[in-house]
Protein backbone atom coordinates (compact mmCIF):
# COMPACT_ATOMS: atom_id res chain seq x y z
CA UNK A 1 0.00 0.00 0.00
CA UNK A 2 3.03 2.27 0.66
CA UNK A 3 4.36 1.96 -2.90
CA UNK A 4 0.52 2.68 -4.41
CA UNK A 5 0.42 5.99 -1.87
CA UNK A 6 3.80 7.26 -3.29
CA UNK A 7 2.90 6.26 -6.86
CA UNK A 8 -0.43 8.37 -6.29
CA UNK A 9 1.41 11.22 -4.61
CA UNK A 10 3.83 11.09 -6.93
CA UNK A 11 1.08 11.47 -10.03
CA UNK A 12 -1.20 13.78 -8.29
CA UNK A 13 2.01 16.35 -7.54
CA UNK A 14 2.80 16.58 -11.65
CA UNK A 15 -1.51 16.57 -11.80
CA UNK A 16 -1.33 19.75 -9.68
CA UNK A 17 0.77 21.95 -11.53
CA UNK A 18 -2.43 23.06 -13.78
CA UNK A 19 -3.63 25.96 -12.83
CA UNK A 20 -6.89 25.31 -10.72
CA UNK A 21 -8.77 28.80 -11.83
CA UNK A 22 -12.18 27.07 -10.54
CA UNK A 23 -11.16 27.53 -6.68
CA UNK A 24 -8.51 30.26 -6.92
CA UNK A 25 -9.27 33.27 -5.14
CA UNK A 26 -7.61 36.36 -6.03
CA UNK A 27 -4.94 37.70 -3.72
CA UNK A 28 -6.25 35.14 -1.24
CA UNK A 29 -2.59 33.32 0.90
CA UNK A 30 -4.34 30.36 -0.15
CA UNK A 31 -4.17 30.82 -4.33
CA UNK A 32 -2.29 29.46 -6.54
CA UNK A 33 -0.36 31.10 -9.02
CA UNK A 34 -1.57 31.74 -12.73
CA UNK A 35 1.85 31.05 -14.59
CA UNK A 36 2.05 27.21 -14.12
CA UNK A 37 2.00 24.40 -16.55
CA UNK A 38 -1.28 24.21 -18.51
CA UNK A 39 -0.29 20.38 -20.09
CA UNK A 40 -2.52 18.16 -19.31
CA UNK A 41 -1.30 14.33 -17.94
CA UNK A 42 -3.29 11.22 -18.43
CA UNK A 43 -6.30 11.05 -15.80
CA UNK A 44 -6.38 8.80 -12.93
CA UNK A 45 -8.87 6.17 -12.33
CA UNK A 46 -11.17 7.97 -9.86
CA UNK A 47 -12.76 4.38 -8.88
CA UNK A 48 -9.88 3.01 -6.79
CA UNK A 49 -7.82 5.78 -4.75
CA UNK A 50 -8.67 8.78 -4.31
CA UNK A 51 -8.27 9.81 -0.74
CA UNK A 52 -6.06 8.41 2.11
CA UNK A 53 -7.52 6.72 5.34
CA UNK A 54 -5.30 8.88 7.64
CA UNK A 55 -6.75 12.23 6.32
CA UNK A 56 -10.02 10.72 6.33
CA UNK A 57 -10.05 10.35 10.57
CA UNK A 58 -8.41 12.68 12.99
CA UNK A 59 -5.70 10.64 12.82
CA UNK A 60 -1.77 11.88 13.81
CA UNK A 61 -1.59 13.81 10.04
CA UNK A 62 -3.54 16.19 11.74
CA UNK A 63 -1.57 17.37 14.98
CA UNK A 64 0.20 20.20 13.34
CA UNK A 65 -3.35 21.72 11.93
CA UNK A 66 -4.93 25.09 14.08
CA UNK A 67 -8.61 25.21 12.88
CA UNK A 68 -9.17 28.54 14.28
CA UNK A 69 -5.53 29.59 12.90
CA UNK A 70 -6.36 28.82 9.69
CA UNK A 71 -9.98 29.94 9.19
CA UNK A 72 -8.34 33.43 10.23
CA UNK A 73 -5.71 33.19 6.97
CA UNK A 74 -8.09 32.59 4.72
CA UNK A 75 -10.57 35.84 5.84
CA UNK A 76 -13.78 34.01 4.48
CA UNK A 77 -17.05 33.66 5.64
CA UNK A 78 -16.35 30.94 8.74
CA UNK A 79 -13.67 33.11 10.00
CA UNK A 80 -16.12 35.29 11.73
CA UNK A 81 -19.02 33.36 11.67
CA UNK A 82 -20.55 31.96 15.13
CA UNK A 83 -23.73 30.07 15.73
CA UNK A 84 -25.67 29.80 18.98
CA UNK A 85 -25.38 26.35 20.31
CA UNK A 86 -27.55 25.22 23.52
CA UNK A 87 -24.27 23.77 25.24
CA UNK A 88 -22.11 26.34 24.65
CA UNK A 89 -23.36 29.66 24.31
CA UNK A 90 -22.06 31.83 20.81
CA UNK A 91 -19.78 29.35 19.29
CA UNK A 92 -17.24 30.38 16.40
CA UNK A 93 -16.80 27.95 13.52
CA UNK A 94 -13.53 27.33 14.20
CA UNK A 95 -14.86 25.99 17.58
CA UNK A 96 -17.72 24.06 16.39
CA UNK A 97 -15.62 22.28 13.32
CA UNK A 98 -12.91 21.25 16.09
CA UNK A 99 -15.52 19.80 18.18
CA UNK A 100 -17.26 17.48 15.44
CA UNK A 101 -13.78 16.74 14.34
CA UNK A 102 -12.78 15.30 17.52
CA UNK A 103 -16.14 13.58 18.94
CA UNK A 104 -16.53 11.62 15.53
CA UNK A 105 -13.03 11.45 15.11
CA UNK A 106 -13.59 12.94 11.15
CA UNK A 107 -10.44 15.40 9.92
CA UNK A 108 -10.82 18.37 10.50
CA UNK A 109 -9.24 19.54 6.98
CA UNK A 110 -11.52 17.23 5.22
CA UNK A 111 -14.69 18.87 6.92
CA UNK A 112 -13.25 22.33 6.03
CA UNK A 113 -12.11 21.38 2.68
CA UNK A 114 -16.01 19.72 2.20
CA UNK A 115 -17.80 23.20 3.42
CA UNK A 116 -15.50 25.13 1.00
CA UNK A 117 -16.66 23.13 -1.95
CA UNK A 118 -20.21 22.64 -1.12
CA UNK A 119 -20.55 26.05 -0.50
CA UNK A 120 -17.54 28.67 -0.83
CA UNK A 121 -17.76 29.63 2.85
CA UNK A 122 -14.14 28.81 4.20
CA UNK A 123 -12.31 30.70 1.04
CA UNK A 124 -14.65 33.23 0.02
CA UNK A 125 -18.35 33.77 0.61
CA UNK A 126 -21.35 31.58 0.12
CA UNK A 127 -23.72 33.27 -2.50
CA UNK A 128 -26.37 33.83 0.06
CA UNK A 129 -24.95 34.42 3.17
CA UNK A 130 -28.33 35.57 4.35
CA UNK A 131 -29.65 31.88 3.91
CA UNK A 132 -26.71 30.31 5.13
CA UNK A 133 -28.12 26.94 6.32
CA UNK A 134 -26.85 24.01 3.87
CA UNK A 135 -23.75 24.19 3.84
CA UNK A 136 -22.68 20.81 3.40
CA UNK A 137 -25.83 20.60 0.68
CA UNK A 138 -27.58 18.55 2.77
CA UNK A 139 -30.80 19.95 1.66
CA UNK A 140 -33.22 16.89 3.30
CA UNK A 141 -31.43 16.65 6.13
CA UNK A 142 -33.80 18.02 8.62
CA UNK A 143 -30.78 20.23 10.43
CA UNK A 144 -30.35 23.52 8.53
CA UNK A 145 -27.57 24.96 10.47
CA UNK A 146 -23.14 25.02 10.33
CA UNK A 147 -23.38 22.50 13.74
CA UNK A 148 -26.07 20.36 12.17
CA UNK A 149 -24.86 19.92 8.68
CA UNK A 150 -20.82 18.92 10.22
CA UNK A 151 -22.35 16.21 11.83
CA UNK A 152 -24.49 14.76 9.21
CA UNK A 153 -21.33 14.78 7.02
CA UNK A 154 -19.38 13.20 9.54
CA UNK A 155 -22.10 10.48 10.32
CA UNK A 156 -21.79 10.24 5.92
CA UNK A 157 -18.18 10.16 5.77
CA UNK A 158 -18.15 7.17 8.85
CA UNK A 159 -20.67 4.98 7.64
CA UNK A 160 -18.65 4.93 4.60
CA UNK A 161 -15.20 4.58 5.96
CA UNK A 162 -16.34 1.94 8.80
CA UNK A 163 -18.87 0.39 6.47
CA UNK A 164 -15.80 -0.61 3.62
CA UNK A 165 -13.69 -1.34 6.32
CA UNK A 166 -16.04 -3.69 7.93
CA UNK A 167 -17.18 -5.29 4.83
CA UNK A 168 -21.12 -4.24 4.98
CA UNK A 169 -20.56 -1.47 2.03
CA UNK A 170 -19.50 -3.43 -1.17
CA UNK A 171 -21.35 -0.63 -3.69
CA UNK A 172 -22.25 2.70 -3.75
CA UNK A 173 -26.27 3.83 -4.64
CA UNK A 174 -26.99 7.09 -6.19
CA UNK A 175 -30.07 8.93 -5.74
CA UNK A 176 -31.00 8.60 -9.42
CA UNK A 177 -30.92 4.83 -8.94
CA UNK A 178 -27.90 4.07 -10.29
CA UNK A 179 -25.30 1.38 -8.81
CA UNK A 180 -21.46 1.54 -8.44
CA UNK A 181 -19.50 -1.60 -7.16
CA UNK A 182 -16.49 -0.48 -5.55
CA UNK A 183 -13.28 -1.97 -6.58
CA UNK A 184 -11.63 -4.16 -4.17
CA UNK A 185 -8.10 -2.42 -4.30
CA UNK A 186 -9.38 0.65 -2.85
CA UNK A 187 -9.37 1.59 0.27
CA UNK A 188 -11.82 2.82 3.10
CA UNK A 189 -10.83 6.76 2.48
CA UNK A 190 -11.43 6.62 -0.57
CA UNK A 191 -14.61 4.71 0.24
CA UNK A 192 -16.03 7.64 2.51
CA UNK A 193 -15.67 10.00 0.30
CA UNK A 194 -17.34 8.59 -2.68
CA UNK A 195 -20.03 7.61 -0.36
CA UNK A 196 -20.42 11.47 1.05
CA UNK A 197 -20.77 12.68 -2.54
CA UNK A 198 -23.42 9.68 -4.07
CA UNK A 199 -25.70 10.65 -0.56
CA UNK A 200 -26.13 13.97 -2.63
CA UNK A 201 -25.47 13.62 -6.40
CA UNK A 202 -26.59 11.37 -9.24
CA UNK A 203 -23.90 9.42 -10.80
CA UNK A 204 -22.57 11.95 -13.10
CA UNK A 205 -22.43 14.79 -10.32
CA UNK A 206 -20.01 12.16 -8.22
CA UNK A 207 -17.63 11.24 -10.77
CA UNK A 208 -16.87 14.93 -11.52
CA UNK A 209 -16.88 15.57 -7.49
CA UNK A 210 -14.41 12.86 -7.20
CA UNK A 211 -12.40 13.79 -10.75
CA UNK A 212 -8.79 14.38 -9.45
CA UNK A 213 -8.06 17.60 -11.95
CA UNK A 214 -11.37 19.39 -11.45
CA UNK A 215 -13.18 17.96 -8.20
CA UNK A 216 -12.78 17.89 -4.67
CA UNK A 217 -9.53 16.28 -4.66
CA UNK A 218 -7.98 18.97 -6.69
CA UNK A 219 -9.15 21.23 -4.40
CA UNK A 220 -8.20 19.29 -0.83
CA UNK A 221 -4.49 19.54 -2.72
CA UNK A 222 -5.40 23.41 -3.17
CA UNK A 223 -5.75 23.68 0.22
CA UNK A 224 -3.83 21.60 2.03
CA UNK A 225 -0.71 20.14 0.25
CA UNK A 226 -0.54 16.78 -0.85
CA UNK A 227 -2.41 14.07 1.54
CA UNK A 228 -0.84 10.96 0.18
CA UNK A 229 2.38 12.43 1.24
CA UNK A 230 1.12 13.34 5.17
CA UNK A 231 -0.41 10.00 5.18
CA UNK A 232 2.35 8.14 3.83
CA UNK A 233 4.64 9.37 7.14
CA UNK A 234 2.02 7.89 9.12
CA UNK A 235 1.60 4.50 7.01
CA UNK A 236 0.25 2.03 8.35
CA UNK A 237 -2.28 3.45 10.20
CA UNK A 238 -3.40 0.35 11.65
CA UNK A 239 -0.16 -1.70 11.69
CA UNK A 240 -0.43 -5.73 11.08
CA UNK A 241 0.86 -6.48 14.60
CA UNK A 242 -1.42 -4.02 16.62
CA UNK A 243 -2.70 -5.72 20.05
CA UNK A 244 -4.91 -4.12 23.10
CA UNK A 245 -2.71 -3.06 26.15
CA UNK A 246 -4.10 -5.09 29.21
CA UNK A 247 -7.57 -3.17 29.60
CA UNK A 248 -9.43 -3.77 33.21
CA UNK A 249 -13.60 -3.45 34.38
CA UNK A 250 -14.31 0.21 34.46
CA UNK A 251 -15.95 -0.29 37.73
CA UNK A 252 -13.95 -0.83 41.23
CA UNK A 253 -12.79 -4.36 42.37
CA UNK A 254 -15.75 -6.90 44.60
CA UNK A 255 -18.33 -4.59 42.65
CA UNK A 256 -21.25 -5.96 40.92
CA UNK A 257 -22.71 -4.05 37.64
CA UNK A 258 -24.72 -5.23 34.86
CA UNK A 259 -23.41 -5.12 31.41
CA UNK A 260 -26.21 -3.36 29.82
CA UNK A 261 -25.25 -2.83 26.18
CA UNK A 262 -22.97 -4.86 23.78
CA UNK A 263 -21.07 -3.88 20.82
CA UNK A 264 -22.55 -0.88 19.42
CA UNK A 265 -21.89 2.84 17.75
CA UNK A 266 -18.55 4.53 19.55
CA UNK A 267 -20.48 7.87 19.34
CA UNK A 268 -24.04 9.22 18.94
CA UNK A 269 -24.98 5.81 17.01
CA UNK A 270 -22.11 6.71 14.44
CA UNK A 271 -18.86 4.56 13.63
CA UNK A 272 -18.41 0.88 13.65
CA UNK A 273 -19.74 -1.23 16.74
CA UNK A 274 -16.99 -0.09 18.89
CA UNK A 275 -18.38 0.44 22.34
CA UNK A 276 -19.71 -1.43 25.32
CA UNK A 277 -22.03 -0.18 28.30
CA UNK A 278 -21.67 -0.88 31.86
CA UNK A 279 -24.39 0.13 34.79
CA UNK A 280 -24.36 0.03 38.56
CA UNK A 281 -27.08 -1.48 40.34
CA UNK A 282 -29.80 1.19 41.19
CA UNK A 283 -32.81 1.32 43.22
CA UNK A 284 -34.84 2.79 40.20
CA UNK A 285 -34.88 2.87 36.54
CA UNK A 286 -34.21 5.76 34.37
CA UNK A 287 -31.53 9.17 34.53
CA UNK A 288 -31.01 9.20 38.64
CA UNK A 289 -27.83 10.22 40.47
CA UNK A 290 -25.17 7.55 41.23
CA UNK A 291 -22.45 7.84 44.15
CA UNK A 292 -20.78 4.65 42.19
CA UNK A 293 -17.62 4.97 40.35
CA UNK A 294 -16.08 4.25 36.85
CA UNK A 295 -12.71 3.83 36.92
CA UNK A 296 -9.87 3.84 34.70
CA UNK A 297 -9.42 0.76 32.88
CA UNK A 298 -5.43 1.35 32.08
CA UNK A 299 -2.81 3.73 32.64
CA UNK A 300 -3.12 6.71 30.83
CA UNK A 301 -3.45 10.81 31.06
CA UNK A 302 -6.50 12.81 30.44
CA UNK A 303 -6.41 14.61 27.66
CA UNK A 304 -10.26 16.10 27.29
CA UNK A 305 -12.49 15.96 30.40
CA UNK A 306 -15.79 18.17 29.01
CA UNK A 307 -19.90 17.90 28.05
CA UNK A 308 -19.89 13.88 29.59
CA UNK A 309 -16.65 12.71 28.75
CA UNK A 310 -13.43 12.09 29.80
CA UNK A 311 -10.88 10.83 26.77
CA UNK A 312 -7.47 9.01 28.04
CA UNK A 313 -3.90 8.84 26.00
CA UNK A 314 -2.78 5.82 26.73
CA UNK A 315 0.75 6.42 25.28
CA UNK A 316 0.71 9.56 27.33
CA UNK A 317 2.08 11.98 24.50
CA UNK A 318 -1.19 14.27 25.14
CA UNK A 319 -2.44 13.77 21.78
CA UNK A 320 -6.38 12.06 21.17
CA UNK A 321 -5.28 11.68 17.20
CA UNK A 322 -2.12 8.98 18.25
CA UNK A 323 -1.80 5.66 19.42
CA UNK A 324 -4.18 3.84 22.09
CA UNK A 325 -7.10 6.15 23.12
CA UNK A 326 -10.02 5.40 25.68
CA UNK A 327 -13.14 7.13 25.72
CA UNK A 328 -15.35 7.26 28.86
CA UNK A 329 -19.01 8.95 28.00
CA UNK A 330 -21.83 9.67 30.31
CA UNK A 331 -19.56 10.83 33.27
CA UNK A 332 -21.57 13.09 35.51
CA UNK A 333 -19.31 16.85 36.19
CA UNK A 334 -19.43 16.24 39.88
CA UNK A 335 -16.22 14.22 41.14
CA UNK A 336 -14.93 14.62 36.74
CA UNK A 337 -11.29 13.91 36.25
CA UNK A 338 -10.13 16.78 35.06
CA UNK A 339 -7.55 17.27 31.74
CA UNK A 340 -3.93 16.48 32.76
CA UNK A 341 -4.80 13.89 35.43
CA UNK A 342 -2.50 10.74 35.43
CA UNK A 343 -4.69 7.77 36.06
CA UNK A 344 -3.71 4.60 36.89
CA UNK A 345 -5.61 1.68 36.07
CA UNK A 346 -8.14 1.23 38.87
CA UNK A 347 -8.12 4.77 39.81
CA UNK A 348 -11.54 6.48 40.29
CA UNK A 349 -12.55 9.34 37.36
CA UNK A 350 -16.03 9.68 37.52
CA UNK A 351 -20.01 9.05 38.26
CA UNK A 352 -22.20 7.43 35.71
CA UNK A 353 -24.70 9.41 34.47
CA UNK A 354 -27.14 10.32 30.78
CA UNK A 355 -24.61 13.69 30.46
CA UNK A 356 -23.12 13.55 27.55
CA UNK A 357 -25.15 12.15 25.01
CA UNK A 358 -28.49 9.85 24.42
CA UNK A 359 -28.98 7.39 27.39
CA UNK A 360 -31.96 6.54 29.03
CA UNK A 361 -30.34 4.75 31.86
CA UNK A 362 -27.24 6.05 34.45
CA UNK A 363 -24.38 4.19 32.95
CA UNK A 364 -20.79 4.36 31.46
CA UNK A 365 -20.14 3.79 27.53
CA UNK A 366 -16.53 2.63 26.75
CA UNK A 367 -14.84 2.84 23.32
CA UNK A 368 -11.08 2.35 21.93
CA UNK A 369 -9.47 4.00 19.11
CA UNK A 370 -6.00 3.43 17.54
CA UNK A 371 -4.15 6.54 15.29
CA UNK A 372 -8.11 8.33 15.44
CA UNK A 373 -9.39 5.17 13.98
CA UNK A 374 -12.66 3.62 16.18
CA UNK A 375 -11.68 -0.41 17.00
CA UNK A 376 -14.63 -2.40 16.67
CA UNK A 377 -15.42 -4.50 19.81
CA UNK A 378 -15.74 -7.55 18.18
CA UNK A 379 -13.11 -8.04 15.28
CA UNK A 380 -9.28 -8.22 14.52
CA UNK A 381 -8.46 -6.42 17.73
CA UNK A 382 -10.93 -7.55 20.29
CA UNK A 383 -11.91 -5.72 23.25
CA UNK A 384 -11.27 -7.83 26.49
CA UNK A 385 -11.67 -6.44 30.29
CA UNK A 386 -10.00 -8.45 32.28
CA UNK A 387 -10.35 -11.21 30.73
CA UNK A 388 -13.62 -10.96 29.52
CA UNK A 389 -14.09 -10.71 25.47
CA UNK A 390 -16.85 -8.65 24.08
CA UNK A 391 -18.63 -10.76 21.27
CA UNK A 392 -21.10 -9.09 19.01
CA UNK A 393 -25.12 -10.08 19.13
CA UNK A 394 -27.37 -9.91 15.92
CA UNK A 395 -27.38 -6.31 16.03
CA UNK A 396 -26.18 -3.36 18.27
CA UNK A 397 -26.72 -3.47 22.02
CA UNK A 398 -27.04 -7.12 22.25
CA UNK A 399 -23.83 -9.54 22.66
CA UNK A 400 -21.58 -11.65 25.52
CA UNK A 401 -18.68 -11.20 27.44
CA UNK A 402 -17.21 -14.51 27.62
CA UNK A 403 -14.02 -15.39 29.98
CA UNK A 404 -13.47 -19.36 29.49
CA UNK A 405 -16.32 -21.62 30.23
CA UNK A 406 -18.18 -17.85 31.80
CA UNK A 407 -20.42 -15.54 29.88
CA UNK A 408 -22.62 -12.79 30.67
CA UNK A 409 -24.85 -11.81 28.78
CA UNK A 410 -25.99 -8.07 27.74
CA UNK A 411 -29.61 -6.74 28.65
CA UNK A 412 -30.35 -3.30 29.26
CA UNK A 413 -32.36 -3.26 31.81
CA UNK A 414 -29.63 -5.09 33.69
CA UNK A 415 -31.22 -8.61 34.51
CA UNK A 416 -29.46 -11.08 35.86
CA UNK A 417 -28.22 -12.82 32.74
CA UNK A 418 -25.91 -9.37 32.20
CA UNK A 419 -24.63 -9.07 36.15
CA UNK A 420 -20.62 -9.33 35.95
CA UNK A 421 -18.26 -9.52 39.24
CA UNK A 422 -15.03 -7.68 39.01
CA UNK A 423 -12.56 -10.11 41.50
CA UNK A 424 -10.94 -8.79 44.56
CA UNK A 425 -8.06 -9.09 43.27
CA UNK A 426 -8.68 -7.05 39.98
CA UNK A 427 -6.92 -4.00 41.22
Amino acid sequence: MRARFLLISISLSLLFTLTLSAYTVNNDPLSIANDQLTMTPPPIDTSSLLFPDAELVYSPTALDFDVAAYLNQTDGFLSTYQQYLMISGWTSAAEIIERVALENSINPRLLIALLEYQSGCILGHPGDPENFDTAMGAQAYYRKDLYGQLVWAAHVLSEGFYGWRAGTLTEISYPDGSIFSLPADTNAGSVALHYFFAQLYGHDVCQQALDALEGFPALYQQMFGDPWERAAAVDPLIPDELAQPELTLPFEAGETWAYTGGPHPAFEGNGPLAALDFAPRMGRSGCVPSNEWVVAIANGLVVRSELGAVIQDLDGDGHEQTGWVIMYLHISEQDRAPVGTDLRSGDRLGHPSCEGGRATGTHVHIARKYNGVWIAADGPYPFTLDGWRAFAGEEAYLGTLTRGEETVTAHQFGSAVSRITRDEHEQ
